[in-house]
């Protein structure tokens, strides 16, 4: 694929490693900034993440974003116009209830500028992923540590430690790939699972927190530059520290402001001598 082509769902698909193909990247964003510097970085898919709740909106956990939010977002990273394809997660209770329900929220990602959208939860989600692949909607699944499930689950915890939990896990992917899921996020899990379900799968795995086996991998972008609050999961590699440097910059401009020497000459815009003589004449 060239720099230029359009990443698509059938090309993100078919990306395997086993078959050479290089890893699918993917990283987070949530608005057009931030979509047009990752996509000018070269990274396959921007997922705007309902992980938006607690990295932009300051909440505890993701289950805090509605549709409304969701869309705002996905429309604000589609006005960068990526080259990567754009991924929207449903958020919590958008797709539990009717497969109705999960059709129309979909369908809204999509208006907003979606390419796709991401789900979580296994086997158990078969008949919303049937009903909005039905619509001609392409679904990302999601297994293992699902942020939705905090509670269920008892807080952010690895999953499929234990061979029966590991053996279900397994077997939702296969379902999931099989009901037409164009790729499977594995999320918190032991590396060897990992590697089993990219070995079974024909589409591909993306990784987050689930070793270096799958057929992709996503940070959230914020993880990644240092912009986050709070302690970094394990899985995540800082590649740069780009809130110190926001602090150092506002803390500059701040004491220049305090100081008398911002704006200077250079960042002013003159008037003639005639407008200050006019001026002058006021009372």
């Amino acid at each position: 694929m060239s720099e230029q082509e359009q990443v698509t769902v059938p090309f993100v698909r078919s990306r395997k490693r086993r078959n050479g193909d290089d890893p699918v990247v993917m990283v987070t964003a949530y608005d057009e900034p931030w979509a047009r510097l990752v996509d000018r970085a070269g990274v396959d898919v921007i997922l705007v993440g309902d992980s938006l709740a607690e990295i932009v909106l300051g909440h505890e956990n993701t289950l805090q974003v509605g549709i409304e939010d969701m869309a705002h977002h996905v429309a604000a990273v589609a006005r960068a116009r990526p080259r990567a394809l754009v991924v929207g997660d449903l958020p919590w209770m958008t797709y539990h209830l009717e497969p109705s329900d999960a059709v129309r929220n979909a369908a809204r990602l999509v208006r907003a500028g979606a390419g796709a959208v991401k789900l979580e939860g296994g086997r158990v989600r078969l008949r919303v992923v049937e009903a909005i692949l039905s619509a001609e909607i392409p679904v990302m699944a999601h297994l293992g540590l699902t942020p939705q499930s905090v509670h269920a689950m008892g807080g952010y915890r690895v999953q499929g430690r234990q061979l029966e939990a590991a053996k279900v896990l397994v077997e939702d992917a296969i379902a999931l790939a099989e009901a037409g899921c164009f790729a499977v996020v594995l999320e918190g899990v032991p590396d060897a699972l990992a590697e089993r379900v990219t070995t079974v799968l024909e589409v591909p795995t993306i990784g987050i927190g689930a070793g270096p086996s799958c057929d992709g991998q996503v940070l959230v972008l914020h993880d990644l530059i240092g912009m986050s609050k709070g302690h970094a999961p394990k899985f995540v590699r800082r590649y740069a520290e780009i809130g110190d440097l926001v602090v150092e910059a506002v803390g500059r401009y701040a004491s220049d402001v305090r100081a008398g020497t911002f704006p200077g000459e250079a960042e002013t815009y003159h008037g003639s001598s005639e407008l200050r003589e006019g001026l002058g004449r006021f009372k």
